[in-house]
């Protein structure tokens, strides 16, 4: 099992710009999880999970905001940024507990512009969990990152919200094919990390038991050619002996520690 040491949350953008029903960037389904996602974000602390709240924060300008949403967002009062201070904030029940880091990035992905890597790898996380809004892109966007980036990822299929029914269920099928986990907010109340696997570290034993085994079939191969080069007069090189693979770090580059021992 995953040990809650090696895990974050990540509650994404669960804030009123995005659930208030008045909000022009408003996601439909958005309202109706957030006692789920509450429920999710006890569990994740209960479980003793790294906490991190991912929000949006526009510049009241608009000069980040992204195309496709600028006209409805600056006929709409310009929501997520400091020209309407109430759409930045979250449900009373959503809000950061004290050393619970707030990672604010500038688009879709939770990864995009923002030190959330940096800060997930210097604390030995190698899972994510996610819950939050919108399914279609910024939660899919953090998932697919996080895969890139060799993360276990799993996210809270009812913690999370589209704009209809019929895309939320297409996108969580599209990316539990693509191999983000899903699962559900009381399955991870009740079991924690119980029934997320493991993936990156059962694939890397995997690629190291494979090297072992080339590594073995290598000496085996050089015994006999130092067999046969006996058997003719020649001297005898020495052989090493395989003692040991150590799996270095895993992700975009897979890195191991072969160790040998030579005769001498």
């Amino acid at each position: 099992m995953i040990e809650p040491a090696r895990a974050a949350f990540l509650l994404i953008d669960m804030q009123n710009g995005f659930i208030d029903g008045a909000s022009p960037l408003c996601i439909a389904g958005a309202a109706a999880t957030v006692p789920a996602c509450a429920h999710a974000l006890a569990a994740a602390r209960e479980h003793g999970l790294a906490v991190f709240h991912v929000r949006r924060a526009y510049a009241a300008d608009g000069s980040d905001v992204e195309a496709v949403r600028w006209e409805a967002w600056a006929e709409g009062g310009r929501p997520l940024s400091s020209a309407d201070p109430m759409s930045l904030s979250c449900p009373s029940e959503l809000a950061p507990a004290p050393g619970e880091p707030v990672v604010v990035k500038p688009s879709w992905s939770a990864f995009f512009g923002t030190d959330l890597d940096v800060l997930l790898r210097t604390r030995g996380i190698d899972t994510l969990v996610l819950a939050g809004t919108t399914t279609p892109n910024c939660v899919r966007s953090t998932a697919y990152d996080g895969l890139a980036r060799g993360f276990n990822v799993a996210v809270l299929r009812d913690a999370t919200s589209s704009r209809s029914p019929e895309a939320q269920e297409a996108n969580l099928a599209d990316m539990e094919a693509a191999g983000i986990q899903l699962i559900h907010t009381d399955d991870f109340a009740a079991n924690g990390l119980l029934h997320v696997r493991d993936t990156e570290a059962e694939v890397a034993r995997a690629v190291a038991l494979e090297l072992e085994a080339k590594a073995r079939n290598t000496e085996t191969d050089a015994a006999a050619d130092t067999a046969a080069a006996n058997g003719s007069g020649a001297p005898l090189p020495p052989t090493p002996t395989l003692e040991s693979i150590e799996t270095v770090s895993t992700g975009w580059i897979n890195k191991y520690h072969l160790h040998y021992t030579l005769p001498d």
